[in-house]
C-alpha cells in the first residue's frame, strides 16, 4: 500500500511539473484592466467563446465603465451590446442586478471573498475563483469544462460535478499549487485533450494517463 501512495504521490508531482511548465502562463485569455472588468467578461463567457467576449467588451466597458455604471443600465441596450455572447437575456439580468448589489453592499468594489462573490446573482463557484485567483492572489481552484474533462481523463477525480472534481483537486494539490494546476489543466485541454478527439499521441503526459493507456489495450 505505501508503495502505491508513492508511486501515486510521484505520478501527481510529474503531471504538474509538465502542465506548469508546458503552460506558465497563469493569465486568464479574458482582456480586462480591473476586477469589474474580468467579473463581467467571466459571466459573458459562459456558453460563449473567450475571444468573443474580447470582442465585445471593449465597446461595453466604454459604455458601462464601472458598476454603478452597469446598475443603471437599460437592459434592452445592454442586451443588444452582449448578443453575440449568447443567452444575452439572462447575461443582462444578471450584470444589470450583480452590479447593483455591488453597488449596494460592498461600496462599488467588486468583494474578495467566496462566499460574497458567489452572492451575486449569475456567479458561480468557477467565476468567483477566477476573480480570487486573479485580482486577489487568493489559491482557488478554476475547474470549468476543459478542467473537468482533463481531470478526469488524468484519474485526478471520477466526480460528474465541477464542485467534486474540485474536491479532488484540492486533496491531490496543496494551496500553493491551485492557481497552476487549474491553468494547465485548462490550457491543457484547450490545446492538446479535446473534448472530441484528443491528440493522445502528442501529448506531453499520456505516458501517467489512464484514459491514453486504456486506449492501447
Amino acid at each position: 500500500m505505501k508503495g502505491i501512495i508513492m508511486q501515486e504521490a510521484k505520478r501527481l508531482q510529474e503531471i504538474y511539473d509538465l502542465l506548469t511548465q508546458q503552460y506558465p502562463d497563469t493569465r486568464p485569455l479574458l482582456h480586462f484592466r480591473n476586477p469589474f472588468e474580468l467579473l463581467v467578461a467571466t459571466v459573458l463567457s459562459a456558453q460563449c467563446t473567450d475571444a468573443m467576449v474580447n470582442r465585445i467588451t471593449p465597446q461595453l466597458f466604454a459604455r458601462y465603465p464601472g458598476p454603478a455604471d452597469l446598475a443603471d443600465a437599460s437592459l434592452s441596450e445592454l442586451e443588444d451590446l452582449i448578443r453575440p455572447t449568447g443567452f444575452y437575456h439572462t447575461k443582462a439580468r444578471y450584470l444589470v442586478t450583480l452590479a447593483q448589489k455591488i453597488v449596494a453592499d460592498h461600496g462599488g468594489k467588486v468583494p474578495a471573498t467566496m462566499e460574497e462573490l458567489t452572492a451575486l446573482p449569475g456567479v458561480g463557484r468557477k467565476t468567483a475563483s477566477v476573480i480570487l485567483a486573479t485580482c486577489y492572489g487568493v489559491p482557488a481552484l478554476i475547474v470549468d469544462t476543459h478542467v473537468l474533462r482533463v481531470s478526469r481523463r488524468l484519474g485526478l477525480s471520477k466526480g460528474k460535478t465541477a464542485e467534486q472534481v474540485e474536491q479532488d483537486l484540492a486533496r491531490h494539490f496543496s494551496p500553493d499549487r491551485w492557481i497552476p494546476i487549474s491553468h494547465g489543466l485548462n490550457r491543457h485541454g484547450r490545446s492538446c485533450c479535446f473534448a472530441r478527439k484528443p491528440s493522445c499521441p502528442i501529448c506531453i503526459i499520456h505516458h501517467i494517463c489512464p484514459f491514453f493507456i486504456d486506449l492501447q489495450r
